[in-house]
């Protein structure tokens, strides 16, 4: 019997960050294929803003509207985000947080409801995220009162 492959939930962090530079440079080793469907939680408009900004070319993901359509031979990008939204690298914007926050609301929405098998998540700004909906030291503990459980694992790699 054939494995399915693991279904990879990627929120993208706070845009203006790092994140999509680790998530587009990991996402062009095809390998990653091999062992999961990644789906990105974020925006086509922030990720070419990323590609130009890293002078990367020959990578483009798969749009989609839901995680049942990925496919799992590409990488995945599931728009969260306004066609509006500005990314400002290197500054803490609160745009920058809303955009977060909408990629992991979205995210452990899809994973709680088994449309993801597991959640990645980029680094966020602790400090601009945080809002009525968000008001946690970090993911885990958002993490952990979504999910509704006293019990938390963060793995870092």
């Amino acid at each position: 019997m054939e494995r399915k492959p693991i279904k990879a939930g990627i929120s993208h962090g706070d845009i203006n960050g790092i994140g999509y530079e680790v998530i587009i440079k990991t996402l062009m080793d095809n390998r990653i294929n091999e062992i999961c469907t990644p789906v990105v939680y974020g925006s086509p408009k922030v990720a070419a803003y990323h590609r130009k900004a890293l002078d990367i070319n020959n990578f483009s993901f798969n749009n989609i509207r839901t995680p049942e359509e990925a496919n799992p031979k590409k990488a995945n990008l599931l728009n969260v985000l306004d066609d509006n939204v500005r990314v400002e690298l290197g500054k803490s914007t609160p745009q920058g947080g809303e955009a977060a926050l909408a990629s992991l609301e979205r995210a452990v929405d899809d994973l709680l409801k088994g449309k993801i098998d597991v959640l990645v998540t980029a680094p966020i700004d602790k400090s601009n995220i945080q809002s009525e909906k968000f008001h946690f030291s970090g993911h885990t503990e958002y993490l952990r009162m979504k999910a509704g459980t006293g019990d938390e694992l963060m793995m870092m790699v």
